[in-house]
């Protein structure tokens, strides 16, 4: 075995990481790779295939995480359901006059989506497809149309029902129910904000988002309420039927998926879009989507056994808790550190390899273990704005439709001010901790 310190171990492990993560390699295959081979160099064979061992077995006995491909089936067959389109186009009539208006629909669509979809690629594919091309072909400006199409398709990853909540409650030893409820106010401060500055901005430059002509929206004001009551109907029923049911203590997270699995299945029914062909894809797409979770949170959690055993994670834990200016400048190093590795690492592999080591911080500086959670699942919204590992901004370009002319440059550059308004939510959720903190008080069953 080599004998080295632990601080030179933490820079080892980390670089080499880095290192293979920038070679191009999946995230799985390279944290798993440094796990094994960093485990039997320092701890021995026995002990490194022991850890490993006991720590995929864990995983694989972990109760909450049954909830991810409920929720991904959920997702993606709501995706083919036809929910979509009728709800865009009942609140495109009712913003679209307004200077802005289709991008201020497009991120109340997004977060409308957030609460049944879940799944990012899913929430930026359908916002891109469906809201992009009437944004620019109505002389919107192509960054601002793209920065609220990444910006509030992005929203689908912190609003629940989330996967990523659903990953973090039992890597950080925290209720997933109360992850969800504890989201709700963070998601709708942040949908809010993308709204407000888009409103501003298009005040100050009107040619950034001219309204619709009244000729497009000539409807008259009985049916526009129909059509937007009818379209919100089906939402609403699924919504309540998977977070209600969570809420009032009826079932948790885990048979609540299931709940909102079923639901899709019969809205996907009611819209008369369902048939076999549509089940076999949501299965397949769930069963790659899931495997590809779980692959990466047994590796990264082996991973983690293997580091923390070392005595890397004191090393890291110690390094954040000295940071200058007490625990609040402690924080901004965690802040920080999740910033920068949402920049190059895919926020699944944040979540299984980090949480574990950063979680008990946040009660060891006096912070509240699910405020301190949930800025840092605040936080990682980031990282799908943030080149170079960016996923809503290539997904965005990937599926926008090449005659619209939309760049790369331009949706970075639209992106931006929505990764700064994430700066601001994150200092609303910490000037107003009860943003997070007062919904998951009233549950009725702390699940």
């Amino acid at each position: 075995m080599i004998e080295l310190s632990p601080e030179i171990l933490t820079i080892v492990f980390i670089g080499a990481i880095l290192v293979g993560v920038m070679t191009g390699f999946p995230l799985a295959l390279v944290v798993g790779s440094v796990g094994l081979i960093g485990g039997y160099l320092v701890l021995g064979p026995t002990v490194s295939f022991e850890i490993i061992y006991s720590r995929v077995y864990s995983l694989a006995q972990n109760y909450p995480l049954l909830a991810v491909p409920l929720f991904t089936f959920m997702g993606v067959m709501l995706q083919r359901s036809g929910i979509a389109e009728g709800l865009y186009d009942a609140l495109y009539l009712w913003l679209g006059g307004f200077r802005g208006g289709l991008a201020v629909t497009t991120v109340i669509f997004g977060t409308i989506l957030a609460a049944c979809l879940g799944v990012i690629t899913a929430s930026v594919t359908m916002l891109t497809l469906i809201a992009l091309a009437p944004m620019v072909k109505r002389g919107y400006d192509k960054a601002l149309a793209s920065g609220a199409v990444c910006a509030g398709g992005t929203l689908g990853i912190l609003i629940p029902p989330s996967v990523m909540l659903v990953i973090y409650g039992p890597m950080a030893m925290i209720s997933v129910g109360k992850l969800f409820m504890g989201a709700i106010f963070p998601g709708l401060v942040l949908s809010g904000l993308y709204c407000g500055y888009i409103a501003v901005q298009c005040i100050r430059h009107p040619e950034m988002g001219p309204a619709v002509p009244v000729e497009e929206r000539q409807v008259s004001f009985t049916k526009k309420s129909i059509k937007l009551l009818t379209s919100l109907g089906p939402p609403a029923v699924l919504i309540m039927a998977v977070l209600g049911s969570i809420f009032f203590g009826i079932a948790p997270p885990t048979e609540a998926a299931a709940v909102g699995a079923f639901a899709a299945i019969l809205l996907t029914l009611g819209y008369r879009r369902f048939s076999w062909g549509l089940l076999s894809y949501t299965a397949l797409e769930t069963l790659r989507i899931s495997s590809f979770v779980l692959l990466i949170g047994c590796l990264s959690f082996s991973f983690v056994g293997i580091f923390i055993s070392a005595g890397c994670g004191d090393v890291v834990a110690s390094a954040i808790m000295s940071a200058p200016f007490g625990r609040w400048g402690a924080f901004a190093a965690v802040m920080f550190i999740v910033f920068i590795l949402g920049m190059f690492i895919d926020w699944i592999g944040i979540v299984f390899i980090m949480v574990p080591i950063l979680a008990p911080i946040g009660p060891a500086l006096g912070f509240d273990p699910l405020w301190f959670g949930m800025m840092i699942c605040v936080n990682l919204q980031m990282s799908f704005m943030t080149p170079p590992f960016a996923v809503s901004i290539f997904v965005c370009r990937g599926s926008a439709a090449p005659e619209l002319g939309v760049t790369m440059g331009d949706i970075i550059r639209g992106v931006i001010p929505f990764v700064v308004l994430i700066m601001v939510g994150i200092g609303c959720c910490i000037a107003f901790p009860q943003l997070v903190l007062w919904l998951p008080g009233k549950m009725m069953v702390g699940w």
